[in-house]
């Protein structure tokens, strides 16, 4: 069978109903690893989150998996990941900034996420789940800045709960709907272009403000 991960993507219910008869409860730790690299690793933010957590409810709802100890194990998993990103952003942050003569990672960029983080930090790191690529990303960034761990962890629990039991209850009650479950390469694509919706409006209010100084200049 050949590599398609956009049809992986878009079949991710077929994909994970032949790994949960070929592998069963092995299930569990290839789904724990796919979340923990997502969370944790910042070189991994092309993984499918959003969908996966959702399908993941769906065939847990028909028998596949037991869904407690599947959100739980995936809300370990995302809280484990986070904390290593942060980690490795406040373990290599100060590396990276220790040159006072480069152009990317200036000394005054450090100051200035480090002060963002002291006053947004928190909801920051919980809004970053709901995110692709910015829930990769913003724990990195929070350990390159700093923030007070325990406060971060704290957040990083909080919208973890939010967005692992959000999805796989909402998979688990809906997943199996007859209407959606034939349209569930639609729904797939819609769960994505929803939650891009954020980032693309932030590019856009972006530009909209760089335009009116570019005008003036």
């Amino acid at each position: 069978m050949d590599f398609n991960p956009i049809d992986i993507i878009l079949h991710l219910d077929v994909y994970l109903d032949m790994l949960v008869n070929n592998y069963g409860p092995w299930i569990y730790a290839i789904l724990f690893l796919v979340i923990f690299c997502e969370t944790g690793l910042v070189v991994m933010p092309f993984l499918p989150g959003d969908s996966l957590l959702f399908i993941a409810g769906a065939v847990a709802a028909g028998g596949g998996m037991d869904p407690v100890l599947l959100a739980g194990l995936l809300m370990l998993a995302a809280i484990m990941g986070d904390s290593t990103n942060y980690v490795i952003g406040r373990t290599v942050g100060e590396r990276l900034f220790s040159n006072p003569n480069s152009k990317i990672f200036r000394r005054d960029y450090l100051e200035k996420t480090h002060d963002f983080y002291e006053r947004h930090g928190g909801k920051t790191v919980t809004m970053a789940r709901f995110l692709p690529i910015f829930r990769t990303f913003a724990p990195f960034v929070a350990g390159v800045a700093r923030m007070f761990y325990p406060r971060f962890f704290m957040f990083s629990v909080f919208g973890t709960i939010l967005w692992v039991g959000g999805l796989v209850t909402l998979g688990y009650f809906f997943g199996n709907v007859p209407f959606i479950k034939s349209n569930l390469s639609l729904l797939v694509v819609g769960i994505i272009l929803l939650s891009l919706v954020p980032m693309i409006i932030g590019v856009i209010r972006s530009r909209m403000g760089r335009s009116p100084s570019k005008a003036k200049a």
